[in-house]
């Protein structure tokens, strides 16, 4: 189907001819005409950090969520300090997208932040040109290992500081040495329920890889 013009389609059913309806998507939802190149972007991070909330709040299209219902089987096998008040959790992936340019779309993935759903981020990285990893400094600790494995994988990335309101602050600098970062990781504060500090993050991504591409060149 192409995506840009397509409005619907008509399919058999139960292999009895019957014409089934199948809508194409919304007339918000199309690609634009005019966009030329697309780039893939990965959102990680612990669990409650803030993922699903902010591919929703600056994704552009109705982002695509796979959230479901945290039960008592999780007690003892999920990490949920200082996320008391979740009642829902990602399984599989968030999913949206927002034009930086006419011609530039970015397409998010937000990754689940159970360590037991880990195993899914190996597809969800495979062909990433970057990452924005979310971080709560009330429980920096879940960090270290999404950081280990974006520097595994070779993924450029920057800290987008999710202020939760009862988190505590710290400047940059102590940031990156509780962290371990190299110097040129960009380091920024957001607040991830709202789109125009989402998109600062985003924009902030942007201009990191096209400096190491220019340092690359």
């Amino acid at each position: 189907m192409d995506y840009r013009s397509s409005e619907s389609t008509t399919t058999a059913a139960g292999g009895l001819g019957s014409g089934v309806h199948i809508p194409g998507p919304r007339a918000e939802d199309r690609m634009p005409e005019t966009v030329t190149s697309a780039v893939k972007i990965v959102i990680v991070g612990g669990f409650g950090v803030g993922k699903t909330t902010m591919v929703g709040s600056v994704s552009e299209i109705r982002p695509l969520t796979t959230e479901e219902t945290m039960t008592q089987a999780g007690i003892g096998v999920d990490d949920n300090y200082g996320s008391d008040t979740k009642t829902a959790t990602t399984v599989a992936m968030d999913f949206g997208r927002i034009r930086i340019t006419d011609e530039l779309v970015l397409y998010l993935f937000g990754t689940p932040g159970q360590e037991r759903f880990w195993f899914l981020w190996n597809g969800l990285f495979e062909g990433a040109l970057g990452a924005v990893v979310l971080i709560d400094t009330r429980r920096l600790e879940v960090s270290f290992d999404v950081i280990g494995r974006l520097e595994e994988r070779g993924v450029p990335f920057v800290i987008a500081n999710n202020a939760f309101p009862d988190g505590p602050r710290y400047p940059a600098e102590e940031l990156r040495s509780a962290l371990d970062l190299d110097p040129q990781v960009p380091i920024i504060e957001c607040d991830a329920r709202r789109r125009a500090s989402s998109r600062d993050v985003l924009m902030t991504l942007m201009r990191y890889l096209h400096e190491m591409a220019l340092h690359r060149a």
